[in-house]
């Protein structure tokens, strides 16, 4: 099933906060770029990629892990998949009952994107 249309996240109170400074503002350290590389290779796989989309356009903006875990693999290993992207803080999951209910952390997916802006810095 294809998806053209855009995806709103959730806005959450959380403050937008970039990781790094955009990567036009200079060469990134060693330990900013540690981190980064970090949280994208936790979206360079593509069943992660997959359920990482499932969620963030869930309605809502959140999903029970009974409704996205059709992404061709087995169940432990979609829940391996996902604990990758709640340490990788791109998700925040809440226990309900027997379900685990997981959400995009806006912030950081922001900070991402932040990060990545090439516009040149306003000021």
């Amino acid at each position: 099933m294809s998806n053209s249309g855009m995806v709103e996240l959730p806005v959450q109170d959380a403050p937008a906060v970039p990781c790094c400074p955009p990567i036009t503002a200079g060469e990134l350290s060693v330990a900013d770029a540690e981190k980064v590389a970090a949280t994208f290779k936790a979206l360079s796989d593509p069943v992660r990629l997959r359920l990482f989309s499932k969620i963030a356009s869930h309605p809502g903006g959140e999903a029970c892990v009974c409704d996205i875990q059709d992404v061709g693999v087995s169940q432990p290993t979609v829940s391996h998949h996902l604990k990758k992207l709640r340490e990788a803080g791109l998700l925040t999951s809440e226990r309900r009952g027997t379900w685990v209910y997981y959400t995009v952390a806006p912030s950081v997916v922001a900070g991402m994107s932040a990060m990545l802006d090439l516009r040149p810095a306003a000021g």
